[in-house]
């Protein structure tokens, strides 16, 4: 889209709060972004000065159409733009990389409840707290539980029917001290439920209130003289404190408060969450971000905010953050801090301390793996050298494969490998020109002509190696074209047939089988069904366009233009078919459309 063109739509553009989605030709959604006033900032895309990235540039070179949403509020945009990033991921956005299902600790919705620990969360009336992204605290927590308050692990059905019947006997649980037998009746609902009462503040994070109802409990025990009881209760109370003393304490005054940073490099950034519980931090989490088009560190701190509140269901009304987020201003419903000294500052600069940590821990592992890769590829490298008797390492590659399904539009592909990998920016598709009907050996001659010719008269590097999907007879093909350039010799050159996964060489009469192991026969067989992959898509996607421009063609007073129109716009003839006349008429005419809906009414 140029200026010019942005230009005649800008009128119709909101100048309010909403989500902007920019779609190109192919109507493939390539952007989502949100917006105080929509018009003011889709209008600064068209902008010289701001299309310093080559990625923006090609981002805003692509599109084709703009559509809009309005909200109500800026958080509603924040959020809405998160969803739609989520669920269409739109190519020129950021990557939320955290898709991994965290475990949650629930408490069952059934007389006398029980503690269990799933992934799944069920709408039975159960409460789940979490997610926890450590298992370490989530089991420190249910040790803590289950060593100070006595729950039923068992799954019978204790309605006071069945306990009055007597229909249950105690089990090894209760002989070992770790449940008081409710089933049995030596447990009443009441103690018990009051038990789950404290558990559900301990999850909450509300460790302080717990601890002081237990203190009152064990003062009047202690004044009755019941010390037994009392000294149970001194063992809750301190493996209580215990928990909380792991945690890190900021301020008793500081409950349900949230806390964002951000750290980034040129590529990924990541954003630190903490969530504090009367003056505990119950949750640490970070969330890494794959920049894409050169985000600035307040836009990622923007999609992680809305990405983690969604995440852990937050319903904090206050959160800290290192500066100012103009669009999280003046929103009613939640209270925005940036503070400079006292405990807030204090567990800002611990998320900030720790969004440093692991932006430096994952580079460091980045770094590592990347060094990894290239010590694991040089040694394949030499070992294909080795067994395909090379005179250099195959780091370029190249693979020819052809296509004729039922002897109708055949097409060739070829496919790269660069370092062992695929390089898909390099892949071609040839359609045969010189070549009727399916001829394998001709067109392989063809193409491995064209393509080397192309390579030969642009100066462009030629591959290292040569890969022929079939036998000796494309083998041979391919020779022919590599000779008439003077190729031959200065490229090494094979095929591998299918049947036997044998390797041809010129001039050798007997096939090379290498162990079905080895590292080498992987990656031919890679670049072999790479090829034959690419070339069926393309194949297909030929076949169905002729199949679609036929039907058209037959119907009279549609021209090539409007097939091809047609063709862009709708990708087959089914989808024709449930459009209305007055749906096509927009494409084509009033005229043509009653053509094409009537035509293809009588088809079966």
């Amino acid at each position: 889209m140029t200026l010019e063109q942005f230009k005649e739509i800008e009128p119709n553009l909101p100048s309010t709060f909403g989500v902007y989605r920019y779609y190109n030709k192919e109507n493939n959604l390539l952007y989502v972004g949100k917006a105080k006033n929509i018009k003011k900032r889709v209008g600064q895309y068209f902008q010289g000065d701001r299309l310093q990235s080559s990625r923006l540039h090609l981002l805003v070179k692509s599109i084709n159409r703009i559509e809009f949403t309005v909200v109500n509020s800026e958080m509603d945009a924040l959020l809405l733009e998160n969803n739609l990033i989520k669920n269409q991921n739109p190519k020129y956005n950021i990557k939320l990389k955290d898709d991994k299902t965290y475990p949650y600790i629930g408490l069952t919705n059934e007389r006398f409840p029980r503690l269990i620990v799933t992934r799944n969360l069920i709408k039975d009336g159960s409460a789940y707290f979490g997610p926890y992204t450590s298992l370490k605290i989530m089991n420190m927590l249910l040790d803590l539980i289950k060593k100070n308050f006595q729950l039923r692990n068992c799954q019978l059905n204790l309605t006071q029917q069945n306990i009055d019947d007597k229909r249950f006997s105690t089990c090894l649980e209760y002989q070992i001290g770790n449940c008081l037998a409710p089933c049995v009746g030596l447990e009443n609902e009441a103690g018990y439920n009051q038990k789950i009462g404290q558990i559900k503040a301990i999850l909450k994070g509300n460790t302080a209130a717990v601890i002081g109802q237990l203190k009152s409990e064990m003062l009047i025990l202690a004044q009755n003289y019941e010390f037994e009881k009392a000294q149970y209760i001194k063992q809750k109370i301190m493996g209580l404190e215990q928990y909380q003393a792991k945690s890190v304490v900021a301020s008793v005054s500081i409950s349900d408060l949230d806390v964002f940073s951000v750290a980034s490099k040129d590529d990924f950034a990541i954003v630190n969450y903490l969530h504090i519980e009367n003056g505990a931090i119950v949750v640490a989490h970070n969330l890494e971000i794959k920049k894409e088009i050169d985000e600035t560190d307040e836009e990622l701190l923007l999609y992680g905010i809305a990405e983690i509140r969604t995440l852990f269901e937050s319903k904090a009304k206050e959160i800290v953050i290192p500066y100012e987020l103009d669009f999280l201003d003046n929103n009613q419903n939640l209270t925005i801090s940036i503070p400079k000294i006292g405990d807030k500052r204090n567990l800002l600069d611990l998320s900030l301390k720790n969004a440093d940590f692991e932006l430096r821990l994952r580079s460091k592992q980045r770094a590592e793996k990347a060094s990894s890769f290239e010590q694991n590829t040089e040694k394949i490298l030499q070992i294909m050298k080795k067994e395909l008797r090379l005179h250099t390492l195959p780091r370029h590659i190249e693979c020819f494969d052809n296509s004729n399904i039922q002897g109708t539009n055949p097409v060739s592909a070829m496919v790269c490998f660069k370092n062992t990998k695929p390089s898909k920016k390099d892949y071609r598709h040839y359609i045969p020109k010189t070549v009727t009907g399916p001829d394998d050996f001709a067109t392989m001659q063809e193409v491995v002509f064209r393509r080397y010719k192309r390579l030969k008269d642009e100066n462009q590097p030629l591959p290292d190696l040569i890969v022929i999907d079939g036998g000796k007879g494309q083998l041979s093909s391919a020779l022919q074209s590599l000779e008439k350039l003077e190729l031959r010799g200065k490229i090494s050159i094979i095929s591998i047939a299918k049947r036997l996964e044998e390797l041809f060489y010129p001039d050798d009469e007997f096939a090379l089988h290498l162990d079905k192991n080895s590292p080498t026969l992987r990656i031919i067989q890679q670049l072999r069904d790479e090829a034959h992959r690419f070339g069926i898509t393309h194949h297909r996607d030929r076949r169905s366009k002729n199949t679609f421009k036929s039907v058209l063609g037959d119907i009279a007073g549609v021209g090539e233009k409007t097939t091809q129109l047609l063709l862009s716009k709708y990708k087959s003839v089914e989808i024709i078919k449930k459009q209305s006349i007055e749906t096509l008429a927009q494409d084509i005419g009033k005229k043509r459309a009653e053509t094409v809906v009537n035509a293809l009414m009588m088809l079966k």
